[in-house]
């Protein structure tokens, strides 16, 4: 067992209140209560930089955690160079670590977003620039690197996925046929062209949307890339009822495939059928900068998009400074149903949404604001944890963090109801006792 700095924070008590029923984004004199108790802080890590970047529920009751260690000292095991590294710990439902595993090479290679698997293990994609060790291929700087684990957290199979440029995978869901669609970002200019078997393609310049289909055992089934002559990141997707992809992230371009650009950096949300044909297109934001960075589905069939905004026109009706928490909810048709902002006066942003079993959503993410939705700031960034229900509204938020960066990078509600929300800190003090190196993985568990 890894020694993990535990601080129990039993009086740490936020209560807000809300009317359920309202759905504005005003706010709205209390009605009912509802409490978040932040009862554990940990801190993991050694000399260098680790962090978490997704964080899932197990069927045990546990979780697993993904994110990426430069360490080979301190709480990680089985490490032999400082090179980064793919992190998987396991836990079980007291908290307890039951074991952990480090997968690359001897380049950069660091792990984005984890999944559990139909048939009990794990998925974990990212980024690698190796080509020994656990990854067998490299075709030139970053390239998308899937690995299939079984429960244990053993390799079944591992795949790469890229061209010479810096090709980034951000995001992984398994498909209704037991494989499964990666998303990230392709340097189109670097790939030649390459990367895209749709046809009539018109060729393009710059970084775009890019969504490869695999098979159960890793095998290509199709990629596709999609944008114009900016920069156009897919951050994260879902697969919708009637098997279709819903692809969103952040797009700059207003020509080739974007034909409706707000302004700067939209949410832009792509809509491909199974083989990955585009049905739609559609931007969100206004003038300034937005970036959609999570997605989710909601209990009526619809969807939540969450990101940041700095805007406070065309979609938005409101921005409470700097930057901003914006939520969206659409259809399947991409038609806007309602959207909200989160936040202070000063920069607020969000990583990763999640729907609890109650249909209720955690958003995780952090602020450097103490006022607006936010009631305190320990110092530049705080991991940021807060609640909405359906219609939009907060039903409890916390900040906890140091007089150092602390940012939340993925959230996930536990059998048991607890919430577990991980990310990294570079604090060691207020609410973060101990950092082990230059930046620790954090773990934050709350009832």
């Amino acid at each position: 067992m890894t020694s993990i700095q535990n601080i129990k924070y039993s009086c740490f008590v936020f209560v807000l209140s809300i009317n359920l029923g309202c759905d504005s984004s005003e706010y709205v004199q209390p009605t009912e209560t509802q409490s978040v108790e932040v009862e554990e802080v940990l801190t993991i890590g050694g000399t260098k930089n680790e962090s978490a970047q997704s964080v899932v529920s197990t069927s045990d009751g546990g979780y697993a955690i993904l994110g990426y260690t430069q360490s080979m000292d301190g709480d990680i095991f089985n490490k032999t160079d400082t090179s980064y590294d793919y992190w998987l710990l396991k836990f079980d439902a007291s908290g307890q670590q039951q074991w952990q595993k480090v997968y690359g090479g001897s380049d950069d290679d660091r792990g984005e977003d984890l999944i559990t698997t139909n048939d009990g293990g794990y998925a974990i994609l990212g980024s690698s620039k190796s080509n020994d060790g656990n990854v067998s291929n490299n075709s030139g700087s970053n390239d998308f690197w899937v690995a299939k684990l079984d429960a244990s957290g053993t390799i079944v199979w591992e795949k790469s996925f890229g061209y010479i440029g810096a090709d980034s995978a951000f995001s992984i869901i398994q498909t209704q046929d037991n494989g499964f669609l990666l998303s990230g970002v392709l340097d189109v200019s670097a790939s030649d062209g390459a990367g895209n078997n749709r046809m009539n393609m018109e060729r393009h310049a710059g970084g775009d949307y890019w969504v490869v289909k695999i098979d159960a055992m890793g095998d290509l089934q199709w990629s596709r890339y999609f944008g114009g002559t900016f920069t156009d990141t897919a951050y994260d997707s879902i697969q919708t009822q009637d098997g279709n992809f819903l692809i969103m992230g952040s797009s700059d371009s207003d020509d080739v495939d974007i034909n409706n650009n707000k302004g700067t950096y939209d949410f832009w949300v792509v809509k491909l059928n199974n083989t990955g044909t585009l049905l739609w297109e559609k931007s969100f934001g206004g003038t300034e900068i937005d970036e959609a960075r999570t997605i989710t589905s909601t209990a009526d069939g619809n969807f939540l998009i969450a990101g940041d905004s700095r805007s406070n026109d065309i979609d938005l009706t409101t921005n409470n400074g700097a930057a901003d928490v914006w939520i969206i909810k659409i259809n399947s048709n991409g038609d806007l149903l309602w959207e909200k902002t989160f936040g202070g006066s000063s920069f607020d942003g969000v990583k990763a949404i999640h729907k609890t079993q109650n249909n209720e959503f955690l958003v995780a993410g952090n602020s450097r604001s103490s006022d607006g939705n936010l009631t305190k700031n320990n110092g530049q960034n705080d991991a940021w944890i807060f609640k909405i229900n359906a219609q939009g509204n907060v039903m409890w938020q916390r900040t906890i963090g140091g007089n150092n960066i602390d940012l939340l990078m993925g959230v996930t509600e536990l059998n048991n109801g607890s919430i577990i929300g991980v990310g990294n800190t570079n604090s060691s003090d207020i609410d973060i006792s101990e950092n082990k190196g230059f930046s620790d993985l954090l773990i934050i568990k709350a009832k």
